[in-house]
């Protein structure tokens, strides 16, 4: 093993430590990087874990003081993060930015559906047991959002003349989309919760990417040249985008 690994490497060391605030504990997560020049703290707003960053040479007694001397922080950002929304019976759960509510139909055969008729607005319909409601609006989000966002995307590949090689979804926290330059293009499944003009847009904006790598002045007449929406899309997600990672946790605490 390099001398240098020996160094660094902490194997005794813990992850987590606890910081009190007005007899509240909040986990923080330890991680050290090698450039890592001081101590931060962030808040991953997706799952409400408090993360420290800390230099490869810092000590885990200074990482501690730091957190603590700034637990009123810590408090303030997490409470203005929005409230979990869990899939469960009688939630409602956002779809194309129109609100739906989950109903559980236990006697029903089938897995996931969309009913618009009745008094309370549009429901989204599950079948099979309540221990699996969850996985199943889970599954049915992902689904869905592949599906809008393939053809979308595939629209947008046709009207900028380029080739899509893969498109995919997942739970990403810190981006809406990525594209690579081998033609892979990437999303957060969360973007079906959000109304179409959204989606569409982000798809725009990862396909042009295709032809310019960066956020120049050229990619952006590209982007708007194919998406008349794309400020009211921004203007949108500055708003609301982060409420759209709320849906699908709990409210149990981050360990």
């Amino acid at each position: 093993m390099p001398l240098r690994a020996l160094f660094y490497r902490r194997p005794s060391e813990p992850q987590t430590f606890q910081v009190v605030f007005d007899r509240t504990a909040f986990p923080v997560r330890v991680r050290r990087h090698r450039q890592a020049r001081r101590y931060t703290l962030r808040i991953h707003a997706a799952t409400r874990e408090v993360i420290l960053t800390m230099p490869p040479r810092g000590s885990l007694r200074e990482a501690k003081e730091f957190a603590q001397k700034h637990g009123g922080w810590i408090a303030a950002r997490l409470d203005r993060l929005p409230q979990a929304v869990p899939f469960a019976d009688g939630t409602m759960v956002p779809l194309r930015g129109v609100a739906h509510r989950i109903t559980h139909r236990p006697g029903v055969r089938g897995t996931v559906w969309v009913e618009t008729s009745g008094e309370g607005g549009p429901c989204l319909c599950v079948a099979g047991e309540a221990p699996h409601v969850g996985r199943r609006v889970n599954d049915y989000l992902h689904r869905e959002a592949l599906r809008d966002l393939d053809a979308a995307s595939r629209r947008a590949a046709d009207q900028f003349g380029v080739a899509i090689k893969r498109i995919s979804v997942r739970d990403q926290s810190s981006r809406w989309g990525s594209c690579s330059t081998t033609g892979v293009l990437s999303y957060s499944w969360r973007l079906i919760l959000a109304p179409p003009f959204v989606l569409d847009y982000l798809a725009v904006h990862e396909v042009a990417h295709l032809i310019e790598m960066n956020h120049s002045p050229r990619f952006w007449r590209l982007v708007k040249r194919v998406c008349a929406d794309a400020e009211r899309a921004k203007a949108w997600l500055d708003v609301h985008g982060t409420d759209l990672h709320r849906y699908g946790m709990t409210d149990e605490p981050v360990a």
